[in-house]
């Protein structure tokens, strides 16, 4: 167990380093690496300059929630396990905020408990694929299964039917990959708040982790936090403390999807 973790570890943090690249398309099958203009002094994020904004908006794809509110919407990817992520929901419970954890086949298979105690605790829990592979290179049964074999092992721990959520792995998508996942009843998840937080062996220390959130916060944000950070880990109570004397209301994904279906946001 401890080899192919190690060996997780290896491919999803190798991955991960793909997350906030500029976004753009490839020559063969249309994929795109999600990425962003980020946020400076409370202006909103964009990504009109990406080359994909049609797609994401053609799918119904998540990036950001109702810009007219100071509403923050926290994620979390959960590739494997570091140390961290009971400490996180020891944080969200305390400060009673609620969170989607994205989590992958070998999450699943090597931390059942804490994926279980995220859905008692009122956390969602998301699909980020059973091998967290580059999904733009699969057929579109390929694609089900990854997202089936998440959704059935969460459903055996939590006894929750209801996966609705997906961030694609590595950031990486085209519109075969959105359009066989909304088909699955998924609703894409990507983000409008991140920073360089995945490499275990490239912290800097919580108070980097508090300034790089906090500094890139704006109506509406759509926050993406990696639990193998002992950064994160550290700075999540300042996180939540100073985005709410900022006057900001952390809400739950779910609460983002009645917005957008009656057409508020």
């Amino acid at each position: 167990m401890k080899t192919y973790r190690n060996a997780a570890r290896i491919i999803i943090a190798a991955a991960a380093g793909l997350l906030l690249l500029t976004g753009y398309a490839a020559a063969s099958n249309g994929a795109f690496h999600f990425g962003f203009k980020k946020s400076v002094q409370g202006r909103l994020p964009s990504i009109n300059e990406e080359g994909f904004k049609d797609i994401v908006m053609k799918h119904g794809a998540i990036f950001l929630g109702d810009t007219a509110q100071k509403e923050l919407y926290l994620t979390f990817d959960n590739g494997y396990e570091n140390g961290y992520t009971a400490k996180m929901l020891d944080v969200l419970k305390e400060k009673k905020v609620p969170a989607v954890f994205f989590v992958t086949g070998h999450y699943v298979k090597d931390q059942p408990e804490l994926v279980r105690r995220m859905a008692a605790e009122g956390h969602l829990v998301g699909n980020h694929s059973w091998s967290h592979p580059d999904m733009t290179q699969l057929s579109s049964e390929q694609i089900r299964t990854e997202l089936e074999k998440v959704k059935e092992q969460v459903v055996q721990l939590t006894g929750r039917p209801d996966m609705t959520y997906l961030r694609p792995p590595r950031g990486i998508f085209n519109d075969h990959v959105l359009a066989v996942s909304k088909q699955s009843g998924y609703t894409n998840v990507f983000w409008s708040v991140a920073y360089k937080d995945w490499d275990v062996n490239s912290q800097k220390g919580p108070s980097y982790a508090y300034e790089q959130v906090i500094k890139q916060l704006h109506p509406g944000a759509v926050i993406l936090l990696h639990t193998v950070s002992k950064d994160n880990a550290e700075a999540l109570g300042s996180i939540i403390e100073e985005a709410r004397r900022q006057g900001y209301t952390f809400k739950s994904l779910d609460e983002m999807a009645i917005k957008k279906y009656d057409g508020e946001s």
